[in-house]
């Protein structure tokens, strides 16, 4: 499963599940990404962005989609999908206007005010996914869904939208009955919404896609402030616990404590608490642990999280204003009341993160004097602010608790930091203290100001992580509403054909999805579509276009190209009459169509050509009034033989693939590079996804290699 990108790398993936990225020039593996459990093992789909620098795989057993960095093998962004995804293509819109380039040009004052993201495209790219269960969506910068397509008949086996965005050309296979072969069809359909309004949508785009960014970048954040804070942090509460089981005395171990710090006696099972299992040098390392972590996840919360929320805050706050300018954004879903919500949410989260910081603050205060004091061990050494705070700290976190053993087998809660970074939809073990917070109990005591819109709740028994999820929830709920409206607004199905059935795709080889070749000339606003059908007229192709704006017809809408015997005298003068059928073919660029020809004669090794066939050659001034009429109570193969037939002639723009059964290809005319599968040469099946030999043609040379980059041999 091959996928080229503009430049000079080819990505492939395997049978495994793995997704490997190589060079054009010598083949060279640049990385691999391995399957995982996580992410999954079966890619049935692979896309590059417009711009070549993030590289999108589906995978059918999680149900999800990857985003990938071509630099280093990582995930950049993933998300679930509702069923496997069978084809993706991500295209860039190229529809211009003067709204959209002042738009484009113009410099996002976020960038002034906040830290930096990174880099969206200037122009706006969809990623479109189609499934076996009869779904399509459309992903803005491959992040964002803006549109979602149900109710399909059958499983997507292709798809294309146009750049411009006004329609979409989908092929699917229906399944008609367990005894009868599945119907191929075609069928466009109107999204012309998305161009009537691109400049709002790519406003809209950009700024989901911001928050999507940000969503994962707080994720990321806390995911490192949860590696920072450590398990040694929990030793005391359990050796505290250790030593009310053990001791002997009905005296409480904050009593005992305040009379070892008052009159600088201790009991016998307090000196050996301290003696034998914290001891002097484990209470420095545990010190020492205590204030690293706490300093590391300090510095996330102040550098990473703070300003993460503010900047989603801030492009929130952005969004609900353009989804007051009604006019322009109401019919697209943008919902104000929504944003508010997720606004409230993001305000609820900025709340407890504080709340966090102030209980750093305070527990390294007060683990500073307590260790202190405990390995120093003299008070006269201490000074009176530090003696305060170890009163302070043993009246505090010092108290039995035995309803805390029932829930944690545990009676002392000493480390309250890591209870905001566990993440349980439990209460907080040990709460923040708000009963000397006059602000707080003015708030509780006034009925206006505790449902005041214009205060963000504040939720004291919560965890971070807790507030984090219900945040996220809101968001993307709100972020859901404009995929659901546009949704409505995405016209019907336009031009729906039966095409053939399953057995007639000529395409079609041993399970694998090759049936069409789908393409969109951006210059003339065009969808093509390339197919094969009967066995009878196995020496044709057929060339399918229609106009991107469904309500225009394009000339030619279909045509059959007859391939014949042309190639007979320039390659095999002997062999007499023969006829080629084609084996595959696909758009090298918006004038050229590369084909895979085979010999069909009865005799041995039969010839594979590899030929580029110009559409000047097939759309000609003597077919241009040609037209096919379509009967949509039949299918197409049944009408095949009232298709208009243009006989073509290739002169110079061909070449013998020699030694090598090819089969499938996939081009970029950008880089002018082809690249060709072949399979193998006895009989049994072919699995495209692992592939026998791949061919990377480059000039005049081209190197058969196998998949893990190996040269089997090399022609000049």
């Amino acid at each position: 499963m091959p996928a080229f990108r503009q430049r000079d790398l080819i990505a492939l993936a395997n049978k495994v599940g793995e997704v490997l990225l190589h060079r054009l020039a010598n083949f060279q593996r640049l990385w691999s990404l391995p399957p995982s459990e996580s992410t999954g093992k079966e890619v049935t789909a692979l896309a590059w962005r417009p711009d070549g620098k993030i590289l999108a795989f589906a995978l059918a057993d999680t149900k999800q989609v990857i985003l990938c960095d071509v630099e280093k093998p990582e995930s950049l962004h993933s998300f679930s999908v509702d069923a496997p995804i069978t084809y993706m293509h991500w295209m860039e819109v190229t529809e211009e206007s003067s709204v959209l380039t002042s738009f484009y040009n113009a410099e996002d004052e976020s960038n002034l005010l906040l830290p930096k993201l990174p880099a969206l495209p200037k122009k706006l790219n969809a990623l479109v996914l189609g499934g076996n269960s009869g779904f399509i969506e459309i992903y803005a910068y491959g992040m964002y869904k803006i549109a979602t397509v149900t109710g399909v008949t059958g499983s997507c086996l292709t798809l294309c939208l146009s750049s411009d965005l006004k329609s979409l050309s989908v092929i699917t296979k229906v399944e008609v009955s367990p005894e009868s072969e599945p119907e191929i069809t075609y069928f466009q359909l109107d999204t012309s919404l998305l161009s009537t309004y691109l400049p709002e949508v790519t406003r809209m785009a950009r700024k989901f896609t911001h928050i999507s960014t940000l969503l994962q970048y707080i994720k990321l954040s806390l995911t490192c402030m949860c590696e920072a804070w450590e398990e040694i942090l929990m030793q005391m509460d359990s050796r505290l616990t250790k030593f009310v089981q053990e001791k002997n005395t009905t005296t409480s171990v904050q009593d005992e404590f305040m009379q070892l710090l008052l009159w600088g006696k201790a009991s016998l099972e307090l000196q050996a608490l301290l003696m034998n299992q914290l001891t002097v040098k484990g209470l420095k390392k545990l010190g020492q642990s205590m204030e690293s972590s706490y300093s590391s996840i300090q510095k996330l919360v102040i550098s990473h999280l703070q300003s993460g929320s503010e900047a989603l805050l801030y492009h929130l706050s952005e969004l609900k204003g353009m989804a007051l300018w009604k006019q322009k954004y109401e019919s697209l879903g943008l919902d104000a009341t929504g944003i508010e919500e997720a606004i409230t949410a993001v305000g609820s989260f900025i709340l407890k993160a504080n709340e966090l910081l102030q209980v750093i603050d305070s527990s390294m205060k007060n683990f500073k004097a307590f260790f202190r004091w405990l390995y120093v061990g003299e008070l006269k050494l201490m000074t009176q602010k530090d003696i305060t705070f170890v009163a302070d700290f043993l009246t505090e976190h010092f108290n039995e608790a035995p309803e805390l053993y029932n829930r944690k087998g545990k009676y002392f809660n000493v480390e309250r930091v890591g209870q905001y970074l566990k993440d349980e939809d439990d209460d907080l073990v040990s709460p923040p203290n708000t009963e000397g917070n006059q602000w707080f109990n003015f708030l509780q005591n006034s009925n206006h100001l505790k449902e005041s819109p214009l205060l963000f709740p504040y939720y004291p028994q919560k965890s971070l992580h807790f507030v984090k999820r219900r945040m996220e929830g809101i968001i993307d709920q709100c972020l859901q509403k404009p995929a659901v409206s546009i949704r409505s607004l995405v016209g019907m199905k336009l031009f729906f054909y039966i095409l053939f059935t399953k057995c007639y795709g000529l395409f079609f080889t041993y399970g694998y999805s090759n049936y069409h070749c789908r393409w969109n000339d951006k210059s003339s606003n065009l969808h093509y579509v390339l197919f094969t059908m009967l066995e009878s007229s196995i020496s044709k192709i057929y060339i399918l276009r229609r106009h991107t704006d469904t309500s225009r017809s394009a000339d030619n809408g279909l045509l059959a190209v007859d391939f014949g015997n042309f190639l007979n005298s320039s390659i095999n003068e002997n062999s007499g009459t023969s006829c080629y059928s084609c084996l595959d073919a696909h758009f090298y660029d918006d004038e050229t169509i590369t084909v895979i020809l085979a010999e069909n004669s009865e005799q041995e090794g039969k010839e594979r050509i590899l030929a580029q066939l110009p559409l000047s050659s097939v759309y000609t001034e003597e077919n241009r009034g040609l037209e096919f009429s379509w009967n949509s109570s039949q299918r197409l193969d049944m009408q095949c033989e009232d298709i208009p037939t243009q006989s073509v002639t290739i002169e110079g723009q061909w070449r013998v693939l020699e030694n090598m059964k090819a089969q499938y290809v996939a081009v970029n005319g950008i880089r002018k590079v082809s690249c060709v599968v072949s399979i193998p040469w006895t009989d049994f099946a072919f699995d495209p996804l692992t592939g026998w030999f791949v061919v990377c043609l480059t000039s005049n040379k081209h190197h058969c290699v196998d998949w893990d980059g190996t040269s089997v041999f090399e022609h000049l």
